[in-house]
């Protein structure tokens, strides 16, 4: 409080005396004790008015005493139970949690984890997934700016997520407690299995299985990949503690049309513990036919590699480049991909009238405009001969099929001549374009379709540099992937629009995510926000069914059929006010990703700790943490003190109170016939 407010208050103090004074006793012929009474509530009511003018500001000091946060972190995943390690992680749990040094010393937070991380201080251990990723990256925001030690539970197996001994800040200190039997158990183990989701009818398609050994003496073990009773292939392979894995590829035969399950299985005569990580299933879905695309070109182009890759990334799909003059029989190929047409494409535009076969047109800086006037009706273009740079900006409204937004707006300029691009007749346009800032409002990527031929134009060459940009900003090159393969997709199927469209897998491994989407038009062929959606799911085996309803997201319908158990399940989607329905069926494979382990993963948990400069302790270790916890002069107690500070005019009860000597006054007054 400063001094010009003090000796405020202190005038305040004078004026509230001398008004009363004069008022009550000064001018008052009988000085009775009414009168005194009088002088003091006039006085304490004055004195308050005029405080509440001044209206000081009133500081208060607080303290507050902040403990360094201890997060005790568990395993909560199944293996944990594979184990046989669950009773003695709730043991430690509780010894950690409930010392009571601890809790003087540190604020004790717990939480559990398997797929996602979460608090709680009650565990089952029937998690799906083990991701200690996930751990990382929530404590990181949870104890932002903090330092911390963290006590980490678990055996180190992880299922999914990014590689945990990096993700963990390296300032923050990490003390595993390494969950399980750590002795080395004779074990045969099928690690990995690499195959491809799709296989092409009467050809042979490559298996390659990954084995684990762990022992200490040399084992032969017998390797077959059966089909119910039948065996496609079996050896003999020979593993040894100086060899403790093994590569078996094998090349299976594509016989059978439609989805096919295999079974990998590793034994010995040995005894083992667990035997179920010796046999892994996997499913083929066998075509019988590929999408054949042929890129006509009369120019060289970095675009037409670019194309062919990301295409072909799709192993459904077969791509040829080739010269208008060197193309023989349009009826060999499903989509006619024109690069860059000229008059050189004449014959192929005249074949292509009786062949009828969809196709992607893109043009460029080569591109003869007025010859490509003649040849299509869905664009018209009146171009110069100046070359500009077009920017690409994408149309939430697009509705054709179910199109991602790759991020175009940040990606290259394509180049094509400067000019006017009109649309003629019903096109959809996914990509309009712009110039430096300014928008053309001209399409860049149009679909047409016109007496059930499909049409696309790209309206730019140089989209190459939209492949390389996707794979800088996603390490991958999967989303522009997959978002040209939609548009093949969309040119190789002539049949007509369905109003209700559902896309899934034909199977999955259990444990894994099953999510199916779906879209609903109406009959102008637009995604209908107002569509209700459920599905029925029923395992053929058991005949028991379940019912879901689909949840509507950005432009599509989702549902996520977590806990079906493994085997063949059909199902059916059906709208209900239209009562349009679709169905059909996959598979799950039974695979508990989580029985694959016999030890825990002492490595990882011992690299873990020393990349955060802590310690990794086995289960009969933990009185030795907490005796480290708390001689670690690193995590002190804090006080902390804040400073409130309130103007007087907030207080209510001040008037409050004002209002009351008032009130009172005013009654004593009538009461004593001074009024």
């Amino acid at each position: 409080m400063t001094t010009n407010t003090l000796l405020l208050l202190l005038l305040s103090l004078l004026i509230a005396g001398g008004l009363s004074f004069f008022q009550y006793i000064y001018k008052a012929k009988n000085k009775s004790k009414v009168g005194w009474f009088l002088a003091f509530l006039r006085f304490l009511s004055i004195f308050g008015i005029l405080m509440l003018l001044i209206n000081p500001i009133l500081t208060k000091n607080t303290f507050e005493t902040v403990k360094t946060p201890l997060p005790i972190v568990v395993d909560n995943s199944s293996s944990i139970s594979f184990l046989n390690a669950n009773e003695k992680a709730l043991e430690l749990y509780k010894r950690i949690q409930l010392n009571s040094d601890l809790k003087d010393k540190f604020d004790v937070q717990t939480y559990q984890f398997s797929d996602d991380f979460e608090p709680t201080e009650i565990f089952n251990f029937k998690g799906t997934q083990t991701n200690i990723d996930v751990v990382a990256k929530n404590l990181k925001s949870i104890y932002k700016n903090t330092v911390y030690p963290t006590v980490l539970i678990t055996d180190g197996n992880q299922t999914s997520g990014n590689d945990y001994v990096y993700s963990f800040d390296p300032l923050n200190k990490v003390y595993p407690v390494i969950l399980g039997d750590t002795t080395k158990l004779f074990d045969l183990k099928i690690n990995q299995l690499n195959v491809n989701k799709y296989a092409f009818h009467k050809n042979k398609f490559p298996v390659e299985v990954f084995l684990q050994y762990s022992g200490t003496k040399s084992v032969t073990a017998d390797f077959v990949i059966s089909q119910g009773n039948s065996v496609f292939s079996t050896q003999s392979i020979t593993l040894s503690p100086s060899k403790k894995t093994a590569t078996v590829p094998v090349l299976l035969p594509a016989d059978k049309i439609g989805l096919q399950v295999f079974k990998v299985t590793i034994s010995s005569k040995e005894k083992e513990k667990n035997t179920y990580n010796n046999t892994k299933n996997f499913a083929v879905e066998v075509i019988d036919q590929k999408t054949n695309i042929a890129i006509i070109s009369a120019i060289n182009h970095p675009d037409l590699g670019a194309m062919k890759r990301a295409i072909e990334s799709n192993v459904q799909r077969k791509v040829i480049i080739v010269k208008p003059n060197e193309i023989k029989t349009l009826q060999d190929y499903n989509v006619l991909i024109l690069y860059q047409p000229t008059i050189e494409f004449k014959t192929i535009f005249e074949s292509n009238k009786v062949a009828g076969i969809n196709t992607f047109i893109i043009t460029g800086n080569n591109t003869d405009f007025n010859f490509l006037n003649q040849q299509q009706e869905n664009l018209s273009f009146k171009m110069s001969g100046q070359k500009e740079e077009y920017l690409s900006v994408f149309n939430k409204q697009f509705n054709l099929f179910a199109a991602d937004n790759i991020g175009f707006e940040d990606l290259p300029p394509l180049q094509n001549a400067f000019g006017t691009v009109t649309t003629k007749g019903v096109v959809s346009v996914l990509l309009s374009s712009k110039i430096r800032t300014i928008d053309t409002n001209a399409p860049l990527l149009v679909f047409a379709e016109n007496q059930g031929r499909r049409a696309t134009y790209l309206l730019g060459e140089n989209s190459w540099k939209w492949r390389l940009q996707t794979h800088v900003n996603n390490q991958s090159f999967e989303k522009y992937d997959v978002f040209m393969d939609k548009i093949i997709q969309f040119l190789a199927s002539n049949n007509s629009k369905k109003s209700l469209v559902v896309e899934h897998e034909s199977f999955y491994n259990s444990g894994e995510a099953i999510e199916i989407t779906a879209q609903y038009f109406n009959k102008n062929y637009e995604f209908d926000e107002k569509a209700r959606l459920t599905i029925t799911v029923k395992n053929t085996e058991t005949k028991q069914t379940k019912n879901y309803d689909l949840l509507k997201g950005n432009n599509s319908y989702k549902v996520n059929l977590d806990g079906l158990k493994a085997g063949s399940h059909t199902f059916t989607v059906k709208e209900l006010n239209s009562k349009t329905t679709y169905s059909s069926s996959f598979e799950i494979l039974d695979f508990d990703i989580e029985k694959q382990f016999v030890n825990p993963d002492v490595e990882k948990l011992t690299q873990l700790a020393g990349q955060t400069q802590g310690k990794a302790y086995f289960s009969d270790q933990v009185d030795v943490l907490i005796k480290t916890l708390l001689e670690n002069e690193e995590y002190k107690t804090i006080q902390k003190s804040s400073v409130t500070k309130t103007p007087l005019i907030n207080w209510m009860w001040l008037l409050v109170l004002i209002s009351i000597l008032l009130t009172t006054e005013w009654f004593v007054r009538k009461h004593n016939g001074l009024l």
